[in-house]
Order: structure tokens, then C-alpha cells, then sequence
């Protein structure tokens, strides 16, 4: 396969997981901010901050705007033009990556990522998305679970596949990282003692929001069949494969997609892939947590952002 094709494929999955995931972060957002009693201005504003520093967005939202305010970040995420990793952006470049190698792809996955893009126009014009806010992103979690189901259903399982599966599993460790995160950018989290002690109040809502955005509230109930805690929270998107949008199950599609594709450049991302799948599924919970959740967050996204590096290099166009 051309790398220019692999490519296209590549990015076409990871700006549709990538739309996905930026409109679970959203929703947990919007949920947090409905919570009983409510928030301040101030404590809607931290929680906005929160979302554009672990996107690593904030540089480009201050260029233009002066004021964070949570209404404004949460068009800034959605509908701007001028933020590379917006939804609107995110859609767009799915849509036109597809739209390059559209000979590389079944007609009915086509018209799905066709349809998503015109259907998003419409919902964006006058705000009309602003309305009904949980809709919308509910309509973009669906349109990406309808383009993945459509990949799924259609498409042979050669190198086109694997491509578009390794960029999917890539961009959704990445996130879901990211997404587990962002509590310690609120600023509410100062140390990693006492984790089962922090369910009070508001923290259960908190974790529950990040439990339903990530479709893993009923699984949750299902294997721990207890409260909910930040900790087995964290071990379920961390360190259980059967957790559908875990860091383990992310990593083992990844890796597995990587073994199929490997080519005589690719070794050492292979080596650096597989060894952070072990380190994962050997981990745990205790060890994750006494080293420290952001601690750990942040050397994985830093290891999974050098084995997309490696990826590009090995496959892609430069």
C-alpha cells in the first residue's frame, strides 16, 4: 500500500475517534456543571481550563479570547474553525482524509463519513446545537460508533483495515488518557492518598460522569457490583482488557494491528508498543496509584505520543 494512502486512512480514524472523545470530555464537562447545587462562575471556569490545558489547547484559545468562561470553551471545542481539535475541525479532516483515498474505501462507508460532515453543517448552523447541548454530543458518539460499525461491517481485512484500526486504537489511548486526567487540572487533586475517601459529595458524580461518558457505568456495576470509587474507576479504564475503551484493550488493538503491518523499519515501534502493553497488563491498581494517577497518565501519554511518532515514520507520509 502507498503510504500516502496509509496515511489518509490513518488520520481519517483518528479525527473520527478524536471528535468522539473530545464530545465524552464535553458531556462530562456539561454534566459536572448540572450537578445538584450546582458549581460557581469560578469553579465552571476552572473546570473549562481544565479540559483546554489537557488538550493542550490553551495557547491557541487565548489568542483569541480574553475571558475563560465555560460557555466559551465549550464553543471553542465545538464549533471553532480556528482550533485545529474541534469537532467541527476534527469532522472536517475525517471527511476529507476519506474523501482522498476514496477508492480505498467501501461506498457505504463513504456516504456514512458523507453524510456525518453534511448533517453537522446543518446542526451547527444558528447554534442550533447549542440548544439541546447532551443531544448533539450524543448524536456525535453515535455517528462515530455508526462510521466504526460501517468499517467493521464492510470493509475486507487487509492493510486499508489495519490502518484505519491502528489509527482508532492510537488516538483512543491517547484520549481516554487524557479524559481520566483531567481532575488533576481542576485542581481538586493534590496527592494520591486516601483515594477511596474522596467519593464524597460531588467526587461520586464526578466519577460516575467520566464512567457514562466513556459507555462504562453499567460495566462498572457488573464487575465491581459496589460504589464507585476513583480507584477501581481507574483500574477499569487503565489496566482491564475486557473494558472496551481501557488503556489495556487500546493497547492490545494497537499492538496487534502493529504485528500484521510490521515492515523492516518498524521494530523498535513494535518493541516500544509491546512493552508498554506488558507494563499494563502486569500492572497494579496499588503500584499505578502509590506512583501517582497524573504521574502515570503523563508518562504514557508521553510513550503512546513517541509510538505515533514511530508509526508516522515507519508507514506514513513524513
Amino acid at each position: 500500500m502507498l503510504s500516502s494512502t496509509a496515511d489518509h486512512l490513518f488520520w481519517m480514524a483518528r479525527y473520527t475517534e478524536r471528535a468522539e472523545n473530545t464530545a465524552r470530555m464535553l458531556d462530562i464537562h456539561l454534566q459536572s456543571s448540572l450537578l445538584a447545587g450546582g458549581k460557581s462562575s469560578e469553579e465552571r471556569s476552572q473546570a473549562a481550563r481544565a479540559m483546554l490545558l489537557i488538550s493542550e489547547l490553551e495557547p491557541a484559545y487565548l489568542i483569541t479570547h480574553d475571558v475563560m468562561s465555560s460557555d466559551s470553551v465549550l464553543r471553542f471545542m465545538v464549533a471553532d474553525s480556528t482550533n485545529a481539535s474541534s469537532i467541527y475541525n476534527a469532522l472536517y479532516s475525517a471527511r476529507e482524509n476519506a474523501r482522498a483515498v476514496r477508492g480505498a474505501l467501501t461506498t457505504e462507508l463513504w456516504e456514512t463519513m458523507n453524510v456525518t460532515w453534511l448533517e453537522l453543517q446543518e446542526r451547527l448552523t444558528n447554534d442550533a446545537w447549542a440548544r439541546d447541548m447532551p443531544a448533539f454530543f450524543a448524536w456525535v458518539k453515535h455517528r462515530a460508533h455508526l462510521t466504526r460499525g460501517v468499517t467493521s461491517g464492510t470493509m475486507p481485512r487487509d492493510d486499508a483495515y489495519r490502518f484505519v484500526a491502528l489509527g482508532t486504537a492510537l488516538e483512543r489511548a491517547d484520549n481516554v488518557a487524557r479524559l481520566l486526567d483531567v481532575k488533576f487540572f481542576e485542581g481538586s487533586v493534590n496527592s494520591e492518598q486516601d483515594w477511596d475517601a474522596r467519593v464524597e459529595k460531588d467526587e461520586y458524580y464526578h466519577w460516575a460522569a467520566i464512567l457514562r461518558s466513556v459507555s462504562g457505568f453499567e460495566i462498572y456495576r457488573k464487575t465491581y457490583r459496589d460504589t464507585i470509587t476513583p480507584a477501581r474507576v481507574a483500574e477499569l479504564l487503565i489496566l482491564r482488557a475486557d473494558m472496551p475503551r481501557s488503556l489495556m484493550a487500546a493497547m492490545n488493538a494497537l499492538c496487534n494491528q502493529l504485528v500484521r503491518l510490521a515492515n523492516k523499519r518498524s521494530a523498535q515501534t513494535l518493541r516500544q508498543a509491546g512493552l508498554l502493553q506488558a507494563q499494563i497488563q502486569y500492572a497494579h491498581i496499588d503500584d499505578v496509584l502509590q506512583q501517582g494517577l497524573h504521574a502515570y497518565l503523563t508518562q504514557f501519554l508521553e510513550r503512546i505520543n513517541a509510538i505515533g511518532q514511530g508509526i508516522s515514520q515507519d508507514f506514513l507520509v513524513a
